[in-house]
This record gives C-alpha cells, structure tokens and sequence, in this order.
C-alpha cells in the first residue's frame, strides 16, 4: 500500500505515533503544489490536519475534486473532527492518539471503500459542446470540425480520458510524445495554448490550469 502524508513534519510518526507500527512506508511531503501530483498514485493520503484547519479544509477539497487523487483520510487533534464537514471530500479521519490496530483497520476501510472510475467510452467522448472521435481522428465542436495537428488530437483526447484530473506536464509527455521524446515540457505548454486558441474563447476555459502542477479537462460547468 502506497502511502502519502502532507505534513510539514518529515516523519510520519510525529503526527500520528501509530504510523510506526504500520508495516507499509509513508512517505512526508510538504503542502505545496508541486508536491501535490504525486499523490495522484497514492492508495491513501493522509493530511495532517491538526494545526490550521481552513487550510486543510481546501487542500482536501482540491486533492478530492480537481485533483482526483485516492482517499484522502484527516489526521485530527481531539476535537477537530466536530468541524469536519461532509463537503470537504474526506473519505474518513483518525485522531492523532488512535492506536495502531485501530489506524490499520482504517486504512483498509477506507482503501476498499474508495470508489472505482466510471469505465470511459474511449471511441467517442463528449464535454459539453466537444465531441472526441478517436476512431475517426476528429474533434468537434458544436458539430463543427476543429482543425487539429495529430500531436494536437492526442494531447485534447489523453485530456478528455482523464476529464477533471490533473495531469502534470512530464505525464503529458510522457503519454502523448513517449518516453524517448528528448523536448522539454515547454512542449506540452506549447501545445496546450495551441488547443485554447483553437477552442475558440467560448470554449478555451474547457482546458484548466492548476498552477506549479498541471492541466486538466474541466467539466463545462467548470471555468480555469
């Protein structure tokens, strides 16, 4: 099991003393935004929530909603948890003085619980007003054809199969260019401000940017 705790600590066992009895590593990264992507992988995040809890409050938030990471369980002091609300997008919490059968157990709940993605449709995908054809290599918009370089397809379709995650720019070319692809990430930006124009300003907000850390496909409810 893969474990992340954001934490400004850098053991885990000074936030929550039963993470030393826990056979899986945990591995201490900084609340900040270029640490955020690596929790995209994580079975479980744990978010250490004892000290300022308006700014775990949002971390959550975004790690559960645009960032579409696993499950994120809060780290609380004795009476944080009657401040936890159903809309922070906590999949569970445990106090910091749990003991560690009890940190175990919960960390399997809340592992079995997390919900599977919707399978995707991969040969056509709509959002909003933009239809992707993968078998015909097309996307359009509002039935109207965009005219897309192949590099440029890829990068909206790889997009819109991973819709509302972010993607950091090293994935992207790592997805979209391949591995042996020796360019830099200005690529991806390149390419990505490329896209917007071609969406047109209806529509250019379809594709957001999370500051330090990505892209993504936005709902078209959904504005950058």
């Amino acid at each position: 099991m893969r474990i992340i705790m954001f934490t400004p600590l850098s053991d885990a066992a000074k936030v929550l003393p039963a993470t030393s009895f826990l056979d899986a590593h945990i591995e201490c990264l900084p609340a900040v935004p270029s640490s955020y992507a690596t929790a995209a992988d994580a079975d479980v995040v744990l978010l250490d929530a004892r000290g300022d809890l308006v700014r775990a409050r949002a971390l959550c938030q975004l790690l559960t909603g645009p960032m579409s990471c696993g499950p994120v369980m809060l780290v609380l002091e004795e009476g944080g948890a009657a401040v936890v609300q159903a809309d922070w997008g906590a999949a569970d919490f445990v106090l910091a003085g749990a003991t560690p059968a009890e940190l175990s157990a919960r960390l399997r709940l809340v592992r079995r619980v997390a919900q599977a993605p919707l399978p995707v449709d991969e040969d056509r995908i709509e959002v909003g007003d933009l239809v992707i054809d993968t078998t015909a290599y097309t996307a359009r918009i509002r039935g109207s054809i965009i005219d897309l370089t192949y590099k440029e397809f890829e990068l909206l379709k790889h997009l819109a199969l991973n819709q509302g995650r972010v993607l950091t720019r090293q994935t992207l070319l790592q997805e979209v260019w391949g591995e042996d692809y020796i360019g830099g990430s200005r690529t991806v930006d390149v390419h990505i401000r490329r896209l917007r124009a071609k969406l047109g300003t209806e529509h250019d907000h379809l594709i957001g940017t999370v500051r330090n850390v990505g892209y993504r496909l936005n709902s078209p409810e959904e504005q950058d």
